[in-house]
């Protein structure tokens, strides 16, 4: 059923503030740490905590065992919140139901947030932790070929530019990513050549102004704005990248740039799944599994992880 009028109305009064995020930042960073303690608390899952090295500086990831006793692999998760705000904690429920729902080890990466800790200090930290994990098969017993980078929005940019890093820097290489929402592009203006940046800009939860002044927190200068490092469709190259299941939000601002580098991939030769997820918001993948999009999107990634390319029909692109 697509949004209705009401829902429409609702989303609108809900819809992000175009209050300056370079004064409240800290406040929302908050907000989301009270409101993960309040919430529901996974259950049924098993977690230690780690610390990987960067330079200077320890990375603290959370590792999350499925309920059962024998894991299938491994996923690498990185956090949305647009480069500014979340952690490992506001995510704990969504990485307990994500070892539950793959039966794989989630490891959730807490890497530093900007403006503190501007690009690319995020991303060398996420792959650091990439690195080790990948360079030490005996650390959980994993093949390197069993070991998948997943992450959502912001998180999902991430995933893409280690995966590209990965390839240029020659130290080892992801076989498959899961990018779920992703920030790719580098334009969300009016005359951005993406139209869901217009149609879905503002009303949906998340504003194309929002978009913008993320970014802004995010690059430590106007220079990253080409860097495919920062924004993954401004590579010069998109050859041999990993197997990619691209999941995007039909009422989202950033559905077609997620799209766009799918496509990119695929026309350089790499093997690319891409679904958009009907009547879904940016952010859906927080909600518990209960709700049907959720429910899909592991349905999806279940196949994805398990090669099942028949129970693939749904794929919209």
């Amino acid at each position: 059923m697509a949004i209705n009028k009401a829902m429409r109305a609702a989303l609108s009064v809900l819809s992000y503030s175009e209050a300056d995020i370079k004064k409240s930042y800290q406040m929302e960073r908050w907000l989301k740490e009270i409101s993960a303690r309040r919430l529901r608390k996974p259950s049924l899952y098993h977690i230690w905590e780690h610390k990987v090295i960067n330079g200077d500086h320890e990375v603290p990831v959370r590792i999350f065992m499925p309920s059962a006793r024998e894991h299938q692999g491994i996923l690498i998760f990185f956090h949305g919140g647009g480069w500014v705000t979340g952690s490992i904690d506001s995510y704990d429920a969504v990485c307990a139901d994500m070892a539950n729902q793959t039966g794989r080890v989630v490891i959730s990466v807490d890497y530093r947030l900007a403006p503190e800790h501007p690009f690319p200090a995020g991303l060398e930290d996420c792959y650091a932790v990439t690195r080790e994990i990948f360079l030490d098969e005996n650390l959980l017993e994993t093949e390197a070929k069993e070991i998948v980078l997943i992450g959502d929005s912001a998180g999902g940019n991430l995933a893409a530019a280690v995966s590209l890093m990965a390839r240029d820097r020659g130290e080892f290489l992801p076989s498959r990513q899961i990018l779920i929402y992703p920030a790719a592009g580098n334009d969300h203006s009016d005359s951005s050549p993406f139209p869901s940046v217009r149609e879905n800009g503002t009303g949906y939860l998340l504003t194309t102004k929002r978009v913008r002044d993320y970014m802004e927190l995010y690059r430590s200068s106007d220079e990253d704005l080409m860097n495919p490092y920062y924004a993954p469709l401004a590579a010069k190259s998109f050859t041999d990248q990993p197997d990619t299941l691209i999941i995007t939000a039909e009422y989202c601002p950033l559905r077609d740039e997620g799209e766009a580098y799918g496509k990119a991939l695929k026309t350089a030769g790499n093997k690319v799944k891409i679904f958009r997820m009907p009547n879904a918001l940016h952010g859906y993948f927080s909600l518990p599994v209960r709700f049907s999009q959720v429910k899909k999107t592991y349905d999806l990634i279940n196949c994805f992880l398990m090669e099942k390319e028949t129970d693939l029909m749904g794929f919209s692109q």
